[in-house]
């Protein structure tokens, strides 16, 4: 991937996901992160499955360098201050009013190095009611109206991966790049705020729109119902789906695929409104259809009409899928200690070039004793120093 942020220094100072995320899209970018952990235990997510290298903290740190810094102590907050004077970003994602007891606020921040963008992630806001209340994936979904479009039945599971903290990582992303583009044309820093709370009240744009044109809000198969979508269980207990979305033409190459053409002639089925106020009669109509074919030939079928359709794949499966390995989706990165380990490069690809540079997450203060040396013992203070290290300069 062409280096579109190289030069672009970033502190880290985030743990779990949401700062973690973001910093590492930045990262995939071409930006130097330097990830600043706890002494001994670094950030938890490196816990979570045992040891000190957890997938869940893979996933969201690669390309990064690591130290190790307790900042309470004298000299480790001298070479921290070190890496926030020579710094672009500075990325933290602590309960609010915790980044003030630490001395590490905005506002002083700010004052060392004022050209420095600021973001600071949090649950629910930097005030208000439910500032300090303690905020995690589920709790930010729960509380935006976002799970209830997730959940239903008579026995409600949260479902699926964690979808708040990572749509946070990418909304911080967006926002430290606007303020990057800001300082270019003003020569300023910024301080980025922005909450779970509210990046889940966003993301959920189109059901609020919805709302608050019919007053209903959506439960767990609207969107399935206005979209047409179905999951479907084939003959050999695999499942595909459909997504008919509004063109007509979807309809009537679903009806040749299924040599069911007398459906467009039931009146419940009739027109795209009638398919959308009765979804669940159209759902069990398809259901014993499709039971009578194996899904690759279903698949088969659906495909010569142009209906939009898919397996349901799992990882493992989607990992084989053609056009995945076609376009390099998975690849291969070295760690210092645990060897060859495995990733998802960035989608993203910039003037046809699909090069993805990229390091594994990094041991515990990998790069701690390098990073000292590079900061900590320079023989003149930082400040007096050329940083030749600016993305907009």
């Amino acid at each position: 991937m062409t280096s579109m942020l190289s030069g672009l220094r970033v502190i880290d100072h985030g743990t779990f996901i949401t700062g973690s995320f973001a910093t590492m899209l930045l990262a995939d970018l071409g930006a130097e992160v330097i990830k600043v952990e706890r002494k001994g235990t670094g950030d938890p997510y490196r816990s979570f499955r045992g040891g000190l290298y957890a997938p869940h903290f893979q996933a969201n740190n690669r390309s990064k360098q690591s130290i190790a810094l307790d900042t309470n102590d004298r000299d480790d907050r001298a070479i921290f201050d070190w890496l926030v004077e020579s710094a672009d970003v500075y990325v933290q994602n602590f309960r609010p009013g915790v980044a003030e007891k630490l001395d590490l606020s905005a506002k002083r921040l700010q004052l060392r190095n004022p050209r420095l963008i600021y973001c600071s992630i949090s649950g629910f806001g930097a005030d208000g009611p439910l500032a300090d209340h303690p905020t995690y994936d589920t709790v930010a979904q729960a509380r935006s109206g976002f799970l209830s479009m997730y959940v239903g039945g008579e026995k409600p599971r949260v479902v699926g991966p964690a979808i708040a903290d990572s749509i946070t990582g990418l909304y911080a992303a967006y926002g430290i790049l606007g303020a990057v583009l800001g300082r270019q044309r003003n020569g300023k820093g910024a301080h980025v705020e922005l909450s779970m709370f509210e990046v889940m009240m966003h993301f959920a744009s189109e059901p609020f729109a919805n709302y608050f044109d019919s007053g209903k809000p959506w439960g767990a198969y609207d969107r399935a119902r206005i979209s047409q979508s179905y999951v479907l269980e084939c003959l050999d207990g695999c499942q595909l789906a459909l997504h008919l979305s509004s063109p007509d033409k979807f309809w009537t190459g679903l009806l040749t695929a299924i040599e069911r053409p007398d459906l467009a002639m039931d009146p419940r089925f009739a027109t795209r409104m009638n398919r959308i106020e009765n979804h669940e009669a159209l759902t069990e109509v398809l259901r014993p259809i499709f039971c009578t074919r194996r899904r690759d030939d279903w698949l088969a079928r659906l495909e010569r009409e142009d209906v939009p359709s898919a397996p349901v794949h799992t990882l493992a499966e989607a990992l084989q899928d053609e056009q995945a390995r076609h376009l390099g989706v998975e690849r291969l990165l070295q760690h210092s200690q645990m060897g060859e380990v495995r990733t998802i490069r960035n989608p993203l690809v910039f003037d046809g070039d699909r090069t993805f540079r990229a390091t594994a997450a990094p041991a515990l203060d990998e790069h701690g004793e390098h990073l000292r040396r590079r900061f900590g013992v320079a023989s003149t203070p930082l400040s007096a120093q050329a940083h030749g290290g600016h993305a907009d300069e």
